[in-house]
């Protein structure tokens, strides 16, 4: 019998973990280059819509440091439609409780959250979105943002 090279088990181990989230339609993560978000580094995500009749929740996903000095990311997010019209939000992300425990998933240093900004959503238009966010904690570089992704999905 052959063995799995280690490049085959790798592809297995994606395909398998990819498979388990039907709900996916779209997600995406940007590094932050040492993990300082300067205000003029726009993270943009390009996403390729068809469906225009299900409802999707859609959510900014944040990796920060354990490190990070607030409880809270302000985030300016603008989306560019097919048509060319443009949408622009103010969302505020929150990373930590009132007492300063940190919110979302940890694993040593780094936080995972997944931060919804809208629910049952569906997109007016087939065709690509352009989604771009820029840190607006008034504070260049804003220091310990590690990653910055979107993620949309299946509304169930």
């Amino acid at each position: 019998m052959k063995r799995l090279s280690g490049i085959g088990v790798a592809v297995f181990i994606i395909l398998f973990l990819t498979s388990c989230d039907k709900n996916r339609v779209f997600e995406e993560y940007k590094t932050i280059p040492e993990s300082l978000w300067y205000i003029n580094n726009k993270v943009s995500f390009q996403v390729a819509i068809t469906d225009t009749v299900s409802a999707n929740n859609l959510y900014i996903n944040i990796r920060n440091s354990g490190s990070y000095g607030y409880s809270n990311l302000f985030v300016f997010l603008t989306t560019y439609l097919p048509d060319n019209s443009v949408s622009k939000d103010t969302l505020e992300c929150p990373l930590a409780d009132a007492s300063g425990k940190w919110l979302g998933s940890g694993l040593g240093d780094i936080w995972d959250n997944k931060i919804l900004f809208k629910r049952n959503f569906r997109f007016p238009h087939s065709g690509t979105y352009r989604f771009e966010m820029v840190q607006g904690m008034r504070l260049n570089p804003l220091p310990m943002i590690a990653d910055v992704g979107l993620r949309i999905e299946k509304a169930k």
